[in-house]
């Protein structure tokens, strides 16, 4: 893992949260304690899924305060690339296995007079944490949660218990729908702005929030988007001197790393920015599925994010 200090850990607990979400907590294996973290933190996950090396990033959803190990969420995926799973199928208790040290690209401002946060589906996990950690803080917050049924509804029994009226359920199939422009209307000066969901409900948060003149500075948002799938191709690196051919459900920063190629990254979803690329030479198309670059940026084809970027044509050439 390019960058970051990896760890042997041992998975002890694997729950079935319901039908679609299992639950994974890892320990160390050397029975230390791990390294501390905050709110909104995530770790990437090392898994061989028959003989492709996959790291995928997901958000810590344990009490920051409990460093005696680490839980994530996983949602299944029956159409994607595979890595969601090999965490269902794959991963048992007892299974060791590698993991980075947490990353946080979605911390708490602590300096808010209130933390506003809405989540959509598995984008309640860094809340999670989120609020555990404001909880012993004495911070004020509220959640607004918003899922399609109650079967679905991920954790809401252990929040509503733990955090109270602090925590406000929607759900789809009960036609019920977050008032958001009320909502942000009646927020108290200094309120901060957090959210985590499809991306849908991410652009639709963020611009009704910027339209009525919430300050860039007090907007938070994270979405970690898996790699597509795709058409293989090639990609020429112009300082490695080599050309890597990238897999139909590979990414290209997946196939880099197979290839010997130490790539850095943090996210590994097209969130960071730290595996950015420019790109040298292109006779085809450029496919963007970030949220990094700007639109001049993509138009102009001169760079490309290789944890979730694919590409469709003759030639492409990347300095690296």
């Amino acid at each position: 893992m390019s960058g970051q200090t990896r760890l042997t850990v041992i998975v002890t607990e694997v729950v079935a949260v319901n039908s679609l979400i299992k639950r994974f907590r890892f320990v160390r294996e050397d029975g230390g304690l791990m390294p501390g973290f905050s709110g909104g933190a995530h770790t990437v996950v090392e898994m061989d899924d028959n003989g492709t090396r996959r790291l995928n990033a997901y958000s810590l959803m344990s009490d920051p305060a409990d460093t005696s190990g680490y839980e994530i969420s996983v949602r299944r995926d029956d159409t994607g690339r595979g890595g969601s799973l090999f965490m269902h199928n794959g991963v048992k208790p007892g299974m060791k296995m590698v993991i980075s040290q947490p990353v946080n690209l979605f911390g708490l401002d602590l300096r808010a007079k209130k933390h506003l946060m809405i989540a959509g589906g598995i984008g309640i996990t860094p809340f999670i944490a989120q609020m555990a950690q404001l909880d012993s803080l004495g911070h004020r917050f509220e959640l607004h949660y918003a899922m399609r049924d109650r079967e679905l509804g991920a954790y809401m029994k252990e929040l509503s218990a733990r955090h109270g009226e602090r925590v406000h359920a929607y759900y789809d199939l009960e036609k019920q729908a977050i008032d958001l422009a009320n909502l942000l209307k009646i927020q108290p000066l200094g309120t901060h702005l957090y959210v985590c969901g499809p991306k849908g409900m991410i652009n639709w948060v963020l611009s009704t929030a910027k339209a009525m003149g919430w300050p860039k500075g007090a907007l938070h948002s994270e979405e970690f988007l898996a790699p597509p799938v795709g058409e293989a191709f090639k990609v020429e690196l112009s300082r490695s001197k080599i050309t890597v051919e990238v897999g139909p459900t590979q990414s290209m920063l997946e196939a880099l790393e197979a290839a010997g190629v130490d790539a850095p990254y943090l996210c590994r979803g097209g969130a960071c920015g730290q595996c950015e690329c420019r790109v040298t030479a292109s006779d085809g198309e450029i496919l963007h599925y970030d949220h990094w670059l700007s639109d001049e940026q993509k138009a102009a084809k001169t760079h490309i994010m290789p944890c979730v970027s694919r590409f469709k044509g003759e030639r492409l050439v990347i300095e690296l």
